[in-house]
């Protein structure tokens, strides 16, 4: 791994909403615009969302990708939005390189453009939609220890002042967020942030221990109430198989109602 990576898994919030002023996502909104601040600028965006799954991982190698409105029964502003980033064909293929050598069978898609779990949160932290940008797939088998073995083999990417985002939700039931806020939905809600919290920043823990409850994160406290399906988690493990370390104390914001949690590590070379 190159100097100065950052390392973020973000939740991004339901569809559009963060980019037409909806009142459940200014925390969101406000959190994400903080962390950019904070960070220094990327020379490079690798991006991992819960809204792209391919039999393999699939990188997309295309320079000039376009948008995909992945989303239905929105304004028509929403499917206006532009973020015309230019992709990064020499990024993508240091990925698929770096995947191969670890012994996951890869492969580069051309024609893809960015869902919305790419261009919604980047058009908040990055408007100016300079920064190149690649995008990799989850694999569909949704299987933990395979994103985790994802993101160890990311560790051999030679890219100075890249940032790595694992773009997903840290809750994501879609009952539950259209359900009225009841105690109990709170409770399971915050029980399950706190194990997340203490599984990714806890420094007591062995990395082989904080390795096994992302595995097995479905052992949690209420993991497949918040979680029925675990797209929206998996990019978190990504993220840590790249860091292998504590991350830094967890972002929070309340979305849509909910809890939500945000992670940074700050990867030495």
């Amino acid at each position: 791994m190159s100097n100065n990576t950052d390392v973020l898994f973000i939740s991004h919030g339901g569809g559009p909403l963060p980019l037409l002023g909806d009142p459940d996502h200014r925390e969101m909104v406000a959190r994400l615009t903080e962390i950019a601040g904070q960070l220094r600028k990327p020379a490079a965006i690798l991006i991992i969302s819960a809204h792209w799954e391919a039999s393999l991982p699939t990188i997309t190698s295309g320079a000039r990708p376009g948008l995909i409105y992945d989303y239905y029964g929105f304004p028509p502003e929403s499917y206006q939005i532009e973020y015309p980033c230019p992709g990064e064909p020499a990024l993508a293929r240091q990925v698929h390189q770096a995947l191969e050598r670890a012994g996951i069978a890869a492969r580069f898609d051309d024609h893809r453009g960015f869902d919305h779990g790419v261009f919604v949160p980047l058009k908040l932290m990055y408007p100016a939609a300079d920064i190149p940008c690649v995008q990799l797939s989850l694999v569909d088998s949704l299987d933990a220890e395979m994103h985790l073995a994802i993101g160890r083999a990311l560790r051999a990417l030679d890219v100075d002042d890249l940032l790595v985002i694992g773009s997903g939700f840290s809750f994501h039931n879609m009952e539950a967020f259209f359900a009225p806020l009841t105690p109990e939905i709170e409770a399971r809600n915050q029980a399950f942030e706190d194990w997340l919290a203490a599984t990714c920043t806890d420094t007591r823990l062995a990395e082989s221990e904080r390795a096994e409850r992302l595995i097995h994160w479905d052992r949690a406290p209420y993991a497949r109430f918040c979680h029925p399906r675990e797209e929206h988690l998996l990019p978190l493990q990504v993220c840590y198989g790249l860091a292998g370390r504590p991350s830094e104390p967890p972002i929070v914001a309340t979305i849509l109602r909910k809890k939500a949690g945000m992670f940074h590590w700050q990867v030495p070379a």
